[in-house]
């Protein structure tokens, strides 16, 4: 998943990112808006992780969220 796809699937992408990320508030996510280094600073910030370790979270996110679109697109 690249960063437009991030950006433009943002509304979808929500709600999963509170399942995975739970710390991060409601008016966090909304700002964040998908864009991907945001998104890696918010979450050092509440877990305290370094930022390589968030990145590779995230990447492994948005793989998730791909097949998982991709899955839907195939049905």
């Amino acid at each position: 998943m690249n960063t437009d796809t991030m950006k433009g699937d943002w509304m979808q992408l929500k709600g999963h990112v509170h399942e995975t990320w739970g710390k991060l508030t409601s008016d966090e996510v909304d700002v964040i808006a998908g864009k991907r280094e945001q998104l890696i600073g918010k979450i050092q910030e509440h877990y305290g992780k370094t930022k390589e370790d968030v990145k590779t979270e995230v990447h492994e996110f948005e793989e998730r969220m791909a097949a998982r679109a991709q899955s839907i697109e195939l049905k």
